[in-house]
């Protein structure tokens, strides 16, 4: 039987911020939890049950803490091995947790997070449940079946007031706006609908952030993509629909960088499209070109999103299209990993070789740096993939960033979470700090160990170049903003995460 994880927990007594098992997306029986996931889990309740007794807390405002945060920590250690970075006195006194990981001593720009206003969504798209569309059921997300989990409200709060996220950009899903009703109006707003995150709505929340804030605190993509609009007559792009789309995207909506998605066909051309695609997708770097916006940031691996096109996700195509157009940025969404832990096809097999330490699809990515030391201009990004790695597999997970950082530089790789796909990230932030690469692992594979000056690079400074954030600036000038001002109130009121998970695993309780 099934039942949702939020019952199943407290049923069980637990309300774990971290995965502690496989949580279905409704494509698949829900598959039990391992035998160590269940050690985790019920050493994560040992722990919160004694330390919340101990601090005279209820176990649930104990676990939405810093201090439930470590006691996960310190599970992880006692279940899979010595992989993280915790002292036992982090799980019982804040104090101790905030002088060994102060909140401001990284400054953390989150390059990939999502929200989903889906009350206003036109027409029936708006009452489809979420968890049902294609895509989500496919990277198998664990999403509250409501608009309130996900919606711009929540946004604010998990990602500003619940992590130390002190910047973010808004990035797109799939969605193709329409300029014009039938009778040749032109629409404006909502009415140009778009999907679940469009351009026009990115947009219009990177604005209510910073007029919040009386700052800069988000930036947003544009999801125009080269096969978005489509002469079926001719069969090949509309270039004059598409560049006055990009031209729209730029100019009226402001946004930083692209964000594309080769294995989607909002246009119904028949196909998706490949970087390097020299009839297709070029005339569309020389159109961005002249319009002075050069980040394009595409999502690669997380293949079964997408069953028909997903073949399209492979990052064969980056490396053509990075030396044709040395100019352009291309950040490489999920750094191509081409299964995440979440999915059905991680446990199929062929993923991972540990005798050279390749992941497939990411393997692919990083040979083409090998081949090419000098192409200078891709950016692997994390998001996802880091954090589900690092709490199911933490061997994967050190090969995944240790191969990174040897191939591309540690100047290269790019912070970015998922979320609010997986809830506040503050938790992906805490993992990120402790992390390191075992002394094994690096002697075997050349992999160097994390130092903070490389952990800062990665949690922001690399990306604040890409974007042209003035890093000494924004610390400086954050603090002082309304958003700080309404974060110290948040806590203040005694403000906790919500750990709730609403995907569904088997009944075992």
């Amino acid at each position: 039987m099934w039942i949702p994880k939020w019952k199943r927990d407290e049923l069980k007594g637990v309300d774990s911020p971290m995965p502690t098992q496989v949580v279905s997306n409704e494509e698949f029986i829900p598959r039990p939890q391992s035998k160590k996931q269940k050690e985790v889990e019920l050493e994560i309740a040992k722990i919160a049950e004694t330390n919340s007794k101990k601090l005279g807390m209820d176990r649930r405002s104990f676990m939405g803490s810093s201090l439930g945060l470590a006691a996960v920590f310190l599970a992880q250690n006692k279940v899979f091995g010595n992989y993280w970075d915790v002292d036992p006195e982090e799980a019982l006194n804040k104090d101790v947790y905030e002088e060994k990981w102060p909140k401001s001593e990284y400054f953390i720009i989150d390059v990939q997070t999502h929200f989903a206003d889906l009350p206003n969504l036109p027409g029936n798209f708006a009452m489809l449940p979420f968890r049902n569309m294609e895509w989500v059921r496919n990277m198998g997300l664990d999403l509250k079946n409501s608009p309130d989990a996900y919606s711009f409200h929540n946004f604010v709060k998990e990602i500003f007031f619940d992590s130390e996220t002190a910047m973010c950009v808004i990035s797109g899903v799939p969605g193709r706006e329409i300029d014009k009703d039938p009778k040749g109006k032109k629409l404006e707003g909502k009415d140009r609908k778009g999907g679940i995150l469009p351009s026009w709505l990115m947009a219009q929340s990177r604005e209510q952030i910073n007029q919040m804030a009386g700052s800069q605190r988000a930036l947003s993509q544009g999801n125009c993509a080269p096969n978005h609009y489509w002469d079926k007559k001719n069969n090949k792009p509309d270039f004059t629909q598409l560049f006055e789309q990009m031209d729209r995207e730029k100019e009226q909506y402001k946004i930083s960088s692209w964000k594309w998605y080769c294995h989607f066909d909002p246009g119904r051309s028949g196909s998706g499209f490949r970087l390097d695609d020299e009839k297709m997708t070029y005339p569309a770097y020389e159109h961005t070109r002249k319009l002075g916006l050069k980040t394009i940031s595409c999502h690669k691996g997380y293949a079964s999103q997408s069953r028909e096109l997903g073949h399209f996700a492979h990052p064969g195509d980056v490396e053509k299209a990075a030396l044709d157009n040395p100019d352009l940025t291309f950040v490489v969404y999920h750094s191509a990993l081409k299964h995440g832990p979440s999915e059905p096809e991680f446990d199929k097999g062929g993923i991972f070789d540990p005798t050279t330490g390749d992941l497939a699809w990411h393997a692919d990515l990083m040979k083409m740096k090998e081949r090419n030391p000098k192409m200078n201009n891709v950016y692997p990004e994390i998001g996802s993939a880091f954090g589900t790695l690092a709490i199911v597999h933490p061997e994967m997970c050190m090969h995944f960033l240790g191969r990174n950082i040897k191939t591309y530089g540690v100047d290269h790789v790019i912070w970015g979470t998922d979320c609010l796909w997986w809830g506040s990230p503050q938790w992906v932030i805490d993992a990120f700090k402790r992390f390191q690469i075992s002394d094994e692992l690096c002697d075997k594979f050349g992999y160097s160990k994390l130092t903070k000056e490389d952990k800062a690079k990665i949690f922001g400074l690399n990306a604040a170049k890409i974007y042209n954030v003035d890093v000494n600036e924004k610390r400086t000038n954050l603090p002082k903003d309304s958003l700080s001002k309404l974060k110290v109130a948040y806590h203040e009121s005694g403000g906790n995460m919500d750990n709730a998970a609403f995907g569904w695993v088997r009944k075992d309780v």
